[in-house]
């Protein structure tokens, strides 16, 4: 078993030996992490790594075979779909979203686990999805339906839910997908200033592992369901790493105002 050192800050998400299988299949084999509030944790690895059944299984999309989950201190399973929800925000990939709702409308559907029984959206609800939608720089689709939206705009309204419903961890399974060069740097900075300024917890599977290099706090690296790396980016992105998990040749280079890890590939343009 693998755990995630962290320094300070209260344990928000504590994962133990979590293994999942979908049939004899074992997606992930005794995976455990934690993640105090105030950190942005990169989930990072090849496709079918792993990642996207982290988040699941943290959501409560999937059951564990064996280990546990516990956020806020209780115990993930003994957790009620609202009280679920009113700790944990999703970001997921490709979700079906309603075509006819307005951007607003579905960001709204984030204040769902705030309103009681039969309780409409109040004015609170109505400010805190308009500050979601302007941190998005998504407010200027609010009366724009989702079928039209593009697909990076449709991923700035989901992460614009996610914020909206104003829960103490965010899960986000590739959120800068869709998203050009600019909105993706936004996105992870947006999250990086929630964990500083709010004290959020935030686990973010991410793609460009450049992006992950430049904002994540720290990394966890998985391959076939496992945790094969943990820390900092320049600790977890190394050449030769990157040359056991991906395959890849890639040079790793310091940034040159950060000093954080950039992936460039070998190989000559010609």
């Amino acid at each position: 078993m693998r755990t995630l050192g962290i320094a300070g800050g209260t344990v928000t998400l504590d994962i133990r030996g979590l293994t999942v299988a979908y049939g004899s299949r074992v997606a992930l084999r005794d995976v455990s992490l934690a993640l105090p509030a105030g950190q942005l944790l990169g989930l990072v690895g090849p496709n079918g790594s792993g990642k996207t059944t982290l988040i699941r299984a943290v959501s409560g999309v999937v059951a564990p075979q064996e280990g546990g989950i516990r956020l806020d201190g209780a115990d993930a399973l003994g957790l009620s779909a609202r009280e679920m929800a009113l700790r944990v925000a999703v970001v997921p990939q490709n979700p079906h979203l309603p075509p006819a709702f307005t951007a607003l409308e579905l960001v709204l559907m984030g204040r769902t686990p705030h309103l009681g029984l039969l309780q409409g959206e109040g004015q609170a609800d109505l400010e805190a999805a308009r500050r979601a939608m302007l941190a998005t720089e998504t407010w200027e689709l609010a009366d724009r339906r989702i079928g039209e939206l593009s697909g990076g705009e449709r991923q700035r309204v989901l992460v614009a839910r996610a914020l909206a419903q104003d829960t103490p961890l965010l899960l986000l399974d590739e959120p800068t997908a869709h998203l050009d060069i600019g909105h993706q740097a936004a996105t992870l900075r947006l999250m990086a200033r929630l964990c500083r300024s709010e004290g959020k917890a935030v686990l973010a599977a991410v793609h460009d592992l450049t992006l992950a290099g430049q904002f994540c706090h720290r990394l966890v690296m998985l391959h076939q369901g496992c945790v094969v790396a943990e820390g900092g980016p320049r600790e977890v992105l190394t050449r030769e790493r990157l040359r056991q998990v991906y395959g890849a040749s890639v040079h790793v280079l310091p940034h040159p105002v950060t000093g954080r890890p950039v992936l460039a590939p070998d190989g000559d343009a010609g």
